[in-house]
């Protein structure tokens, strides 16, 4: 006796076209615009920190000065339970936290040895102009 299956019987499920809704299709995509907004807004937060932790370095003013002093917290600390902690903004942005926390820290402790060593220089010559006049030559 003949087997009564047929080729379509036989391969149906791995031949047969794939159909998909539109649901499918799209819900990925939607998904995507989502977490783009999402990733832009915790790349706005890393810029910040990053630009407070570098403008404020030498600040004098109070309000500066915290803008600094919680800049350099939020770059130091490891508290990963706040979802714009440091640590998690960099690896949702699939940044190594550890690799730019040192270079932000070897940043920091760069300026101020280069910073001692003009105030050092400013100490033997008092200029009559603001620094960055007589840098420019203006």
């Amino acid at each position: 006796m003949k087997d009564s299956t047929t080729m379509d019987d036989q391969y149906g499920g791995q031949l047969a076209p794939d159909t998909m809704l539109p649901q499918q299709f799209f819900g990925p995509l939607r998904k995507k615009a989502m977490m783009d907004g999402e990733h832009r807004l915790m790349v706005a937060v890393l810029e910040d920190g990053v630009r407070c932790f570098q403008k404020q370095l030498n600040a004098r003013d109070p309000k500066a000065r915290q803008l600094y002093l919680d800049a350099e917290e939020w770059i130091t600390s490891t508290d990963q339970t706040w979802f714009f902690s440091f640590v998690n903004v960099c690896q949702t942005l699939d940044l190594d936290p550890d690799y730019i926390r040192e270079g932000l820290l070897a940043w920091r402790d760069a300026q101020r040895v280069l910073d001692h060593a003009v105030a050092g220089d400013a100490e033997a010559e008092v200029p009559s102009e603001p620094p960055l006049r007589r840098a420019s030559g203006a």
